[in-house]
């Protein structure tokens, strides 16, 4: 196969010509073999042509740059996913791959990294994208998202707390007027943002035109007896080509944020739709799962946050913590880090840990995430409780100034029923 032609030295390469993908996989051939094909399958594939005295890869292969064996087992961990006999190799990879391959273009830069070349490559039984390293010249094709943290809090005019969510529940079945009162009494009680569900789009027992002229409405009927400034995120999630549509007309109704459920509308639309908004844009989890959950194979939570992250979205609502969402702690926290640390010139984005949460989950989550810059989305912690939206509402503020003063829940609640209330039927 001559593989020495896809094996190259960090130092001898530029890298801000490439991108880094990095793999974990099992092998049952040579651990050498096997990354050679992962690098010749997912970029040349035949090199040259039959009769010319050429080699294409110094400029078009992937190399590898970095080949660890972690562990050389008798046979393979998953043999229903493998091929061949005898032993098999846990391994690590990391990948140069020349982007003027493909371009500043999500769709072509995940043909490679997930295509046919990684997750049919021969020799390779599990494999399992970890992260993509992007130079920073290649971001700057990236606009990153148009509001981010800061833009979110100077629209709410709230700096000293983790921002309030809540899903108007139940999700699905109510009358555009039942939605919006239910809402309403969220928002009175102290809820920053009410959010339709991801289940809930637009449909013909709740059209969208309607439900956003009525949420608008309320939202500022809302703002002008509380002095509070808050947000409605409406759910536009539909064909691709039904996104702009949609946002002008949630826009024009008095909606001030939109949300995509990302995975199942593809994350190539969203660069237009972030290019077009005039409000911030919202990534729910819905279709991630199936790429995301098995732990030897599909492709790593980090690297579709980072992807999202660039496309445009100002916050991404993530699987939380607790055994709701069944993700490990590990793994929210590497989350969130991945919506806040550096990421070129690109604004952070607001994580949202999701996942069965009420105004005591506030606490908790801060004190695993030591930063305010989250917010907390439940839905049943608000719009079951049993003083209704307006005393879930209140609650959440209510846990929050009890962390603040330095005082236990049980203690504030004494003297806030609310919050009392919320503990009786959450805690």
């Amino acid at each position: 196969m001559g593989k020495e032609g896809f094996f190259a030295k960090q130092s001898e390469l530029d890298m801000e010509d490439h991108l880094i993908f990095e793999y974990a996989f099992e092998s049952f051939v040579d651990p050498e073999e096997a990354a050679a094909h992962l690098c010749q399958e997912q970029s040349t594939a035949q090199w040259k042509r039959v009769d010319v005295d050429e080699d294409l890869r110094p400029r078009f292969g992937a190399k590898v740059i970095d080949l660890k064996v972690l562990e050389t087992m008798e046979r393979s961990s998953h043999p229903e996913m493998g091929e061949g006999e005898g032993p098999a190799y846990s391994c690590r990879v990391k990948i140069a791959h020349p982007h003027a391959n493909f371009g500043p273009k999500i769709p072509n830069i995940l043909t490679a990294a997930c295509g046919e070349g990684a997750f049919y490559c021969p020799g390779i039984s599990v494999i399992k994208l970890m992260d993509i390293g992007f130079p920073e010249p290649f971001l700057e094709h990236f606009e990153g998202p148009k509001f981010g943290v800061k833009g979110l809090r100077d629209m709410l005019e709230v700096y000293d707390r983790p921002l309030f969510f809540g899903v108007v529940k139940p999700n699905i079945g109510l009358t555009p007027e039942s939605f919006t009162a239910l809402a309403y009494e969220s928002w009175m009680g102290g809820l920053d943002i009410a959010k339709d569900d991801e289940m809930l789009g637009d449909v013909e027992w709740s059209p969208l035109s309607i439900r956003s002229a009525l949420m608008g409405q309320a939202r500022r009927d809302t703002e002008r007896r509380t002095g509070e400034k808050k947000i409605y995120l409406a759910n536009i999630t539909d064909e691709a080509d039904r996104l702009i549509e949609l946002h002008d007309m949630c826009v024009k109704n008095g909606v001030n944020a939109l949300m995509v459920n990302v995975m199942t509308v593809g994350l190539s639309p969203i660069r237009k739709l972030r290019r077009h908004t005039e409000v911030p844009l919202v990534a729910h989890f819905d279709f991630i799962a199936p790429f995301t959950r098995v732990p030897y194979y599909g492709v790593d939570s980090n690297v579709i946050i980072k992807l999202q992250r660039m496309v445009g979205f100002d916050t991404i609502i993530l699987p939380g913590f607790g055994s709701r969402m069944k993700t490990p702690d590990r793994e929210v926290l590497e989350n969130v880090e991945e919506c806040l640390k550096p990421l070129g010139h690109m604004k952070p984005c607001l994580p949202v840990p999701a996942g069965s949460q009420w105004a005591g989950s506030t606490i908790d989550i801060y004190e695993k995430l030591k930063t305010i810059d989250f917010g907390i989305v439940p839905g049943r912690g608000v719009f079951e409780h049993p003083m209704g939206p307006r005393g879930g509402g209140a609650s959440l503020n209510q846990a929050w100034e009890a962390h603040r003063n330095g005082v236990s829940l049980e203690e504030y609640g004494e003297t806030h029923p609310e919050l009392k209330a919320a503990i009786e039927a959450f805690g």
